[in-house]
Formats: structure tokens, sequence, C-alpha cells
């Protein structure tokens, strides 16, 4: 009689929990307790994926792959940011090649869509100095937050009667096409 073959839902929690408890380990001696909350968080997403990548391959070159993408997009590769590790440090911990990590590390990024100062998978210390966390983008320009009052005040100053109490005249250079949207009201919309 043939052994029974475990379940699919199964093999992926056990294989979930490995992988949690592979990147723990290395993030314990090489990184911090943001890392091994991101893997953690990483691994519950591809576990939730329709075709779950790592029910095949070598359950050490995904393991490996995670740290890999994450330390990616948060500089763990550089050696003027803590905390610092470098491709053989997980390879050599995980037993992987460097081109291999690398390539699976580049699947789990684009099927995530990660990428530098990403919102779900930086470290604290990348959303904490994300140089773009202040900017918003308006119209189709990038302009700092702190500008948007500024900019609402000459918006609204434009449309207002001056203190005579005659509205602005349009210029006479632009021709105002019917169902277009007004830029100032545009721009006003943006506000709210």
């Amino acid at each position: 009689m043939p052994a029974s073959k475990k379940p699919d839902k199964e093999i992926k929690d056990e294989k979930t929990q490995l992988l949690i408890e592979m990147t723990a380990s290395f993030s314990n001696e090489y990184l911090n307790e943001d890392y091994k909350e991101l893997c953690e968080k990483l691994i519950r997403k591809m576990a939730r994926k329709r075709n779950v990548p790592f029910l095949s391959g070598r359950i050490e070159i995904w393991a490996a792959a995670i740290i890999h993408a994450l330390g990616s997009i948060n500089f763990l590769f550089d050696n003027n940011f803590e905390p610092y590790a470098s491709t053989d440090d997980i390879c050599n911990f995980f037993g992987t090649s460097k081109s291999t990590t690398s390539q699976k590390g580049k699947i789990i990024r684009d099927m995530f869509k990660m990428n530098y100062y990403d919102k779900e998978f930086s470290t604290t210390h990348m959303n904490e100095n994300d140089p773009f966390s202040e900017m918003v983008m308006m119209n189709g320009f990038i302009v700092p937050s702190d500008m948007l009052s500024t900019l609402k005040n000459i918006v609204l100053q434009n449309d207002l009667p001056d203190e005579n109490g005659y509205e602005p005249k349009p210029k006479k250079h632009h021709k105002k096409m019917e169902n277009s949207p007004d830029s100032s009201q545009t721009l006003l919309d943006a506000f709210k």
C-alpha cells in the first residue's frame, strides 16, 4: 500500500514555517529584528499566492533569495549602512550560489514590485529617511507637500475678484475650449 501524500496546504504550511525559521536564524546572526519581521511578512505574502513559488526548488535558495530581495531594496549590501551583510554572507550561511540567489531574489522583487523606499517592505530606517515622503504629485508635477498651502493661496488669489469687485479677465492669447476643465479649478480640486 503506497504511503499517503500530504495535502498541499500542509506542505505549504511546513515550508512557510521552515522559511521563517531559516530567515530568522540569519537575521539573528547578521541583521536585526526589523529584517526578521520583514522576512516573515514577505514569506507569508508569498504563501498566499495562487502558485506558491517556494513549493518547488531548494528551500535554502528561497531563504537566501528572500533576504537578498529585501536587502537589495534596503541597501543591505552597502557597508555605509547598518546592518550590513554581503551577498557572500547570505550565500555562505545558506550554502547557495550567488547567481541563483540573486536570480531568485529578482523574481521575488518583480513578483511584488519591490523597489527602493517601498512602503511595504522597507526597513523602519529607510521609511524614516525616505526623500519622497514629503513630495506629492499635483497635475503631473512633483512638489514638496509643504508648498501646497502656498500654491493653494496663489490659485485662490487668481480666482478672486480684485478690491474693486472686478472679475479677472481671461488672457487673450488663450482660447478656452468648450468642455475643457478650468486649470485653476483643477488645481483647487487637488486641495480637496
